[in-house]
């Protein structure tokens, strides 16, 4: 079996200030070379949520308040096998109960890190982190009347949200509809069935494609038989109309879920959406698209067509990329200290600043409107037009 070491980076990471062991400054720390921070925490308890997801929870190496958002994400930094992975969990935990963090991670057919931390991640042992992070949250994304739709683990951030505004309002307005695949799959189910019971404004529903006939939820719990539907949405929240929609599960599920809102002729501009791609899918899709050194000079001495190069240029580093290869490639090449997490322009770890040039972008999901105009740009996404001198 492969060994995991939940606490050892590589080169790269390792470059960066070393922190006491103590200590996890995920608060009021100074982020090295104008990048993310990472920190140490300490697994202090796990347990399953289902048959195949578990919830860890964590805590500094010393009683420390966190700072983080409902509804962001946090990623580890690990080492698996010799090699360093990056993955972003969202915290399943709220920031109104700030002394731990929580992650809640499913097993996955394929889910290299998402597995071995179900298989070895213990309490007692520690793993390096990134700072939380993400713009799909409370804070970023206000509302008065909230309407959390997920399905599998999509139901993390909506998790955190609820625990948050219960915890820090009077009668927050929150209807939340989770679909699984049955009962036995409602992941929180008896922490939802709480709030559900001791918080009026709490409206609960599930949506189960198949249940026993013999199923029953507390009184104040509604829930219907099948995928959801426009009919049996409005059903569930007659209002809909009115409310902010926060959405979250796998991309089939919230494509579904986007065409039933048109279907109601839900205003759009009033529906806010999480999702995080795998890197085992991004690696896929670089693999395809690069060629080994000795394929390109094959097809150079065959005629084949040349694509054109620019000069990306970092402080006092350069290196010449070809058309098509992205910032990312460009910086890990010079062995330059960047964290790429998601790979895939989700998690926004990668975010730097183009001082000059121009660039093409195929995401800036977690870019504000503010950064996007002062030239950051996500390292994964990014591909060079021109020459172009970039800040980390």
């Amino acid at each position: 079996m492969n060994a995991i070491n939940l606490s050892v980076m590589t080169e790269a990471i390792s470059a960066l200030p070393h922190k006491p062991e103590s200590v996890s400054p995920l608060v009021h720390a100074e982020p090295a070379r104008n990048g993310p921070v990472l920190s140490e925490l300490v697994c202090i308890e796990r347990w399953n949520e289902t048959v195949d997801v578990v919830s860890f929870r964590f805590q500094a190496g010393e009683p420390m308040k966190f700072d983080c958002k409902p509804g962001q994400f946090m990623t580890f930094v690990l080492e698996i096998s010799g090699e360093q992975v990056c993955r972003s969990y969202t915290l399943s935990s709220s920031p109104s109960r700030p002394y731990s963090l929580m992650v809640t991670i499913k097993r996955v057919a394929g889910g290299l890190v998402s597995n071995y931390l179900i298989d070895h991640l213990q309490p007692g042992q520690r793993v390096r982190v990134l700072p939380p992070m993400g713009q799909f949250n409370l804070v970023d994304i206000p509302a008065t009347k909230y309407l959390f739709l997920s399905a599998g683990c999509g139901i993390t951030p909506m998790y955190s949200m609820s625990r948050y505004l219960t915890d820090t309002q009077i009668d927050a307005d929150i209807a939340f509809v989770h679909s699984a695949r049955s009962d036995a799959d409602i992941i929180f189910k008896s922490s939802l069935e709480t709030m559900a019971n001791r918080f009026n404004a709490f409206k609960l529903s599930y949506a189960l494609e198949s249940a026993a006939a013999s199923l029953l939820f507390s009184p104040k719990i509604s829930f219907d038989i099948g995928r959801l539907t426009a009919q049996m949405l409005q059903t569930l929240v007659p209002d809909v109309a009115e409310r902010t929609v926060y959405l979250c599960g796998p991309e089939p599920y919230m494509q579904a879920v986007k065409a039933l809102l048109a279907e109601l002729n839900f205003d759009m501009s009033r529906l806010h959406h999480e999702s995080f791609a795998t890197a085992e899918k991004a690696a896929r899709n670089q693999l395809m698209q690069a060629k080994s050194p000795t394929e390109a000079d094959e097809n150079s001495q065959a005629g084949a067509f040349t694509l054109p190069t620019f000069n990306l240029a970092i402080g006092d580093r350069s290196t010449r990329l070809t058309q098509g290869q992205s910032l990312l490639e460009g910086i890990e090449s010079e062995g330059l200290p960047i964290i790429a997490a998601c790979r895939s322009g989700v998690c926004g770890a990668c975010k730097c600043q183009v001082l000059a040039g121009e660039t093409v972008s195929t995401s800036v999901m977690t870019l504000s409107a503010a950064e996007i105009d002062a030239g950051f740009v996500l390292a994964c996404s990014t591909t060079l037009t021109s020459d172009v001198t970039l800040k980390l």
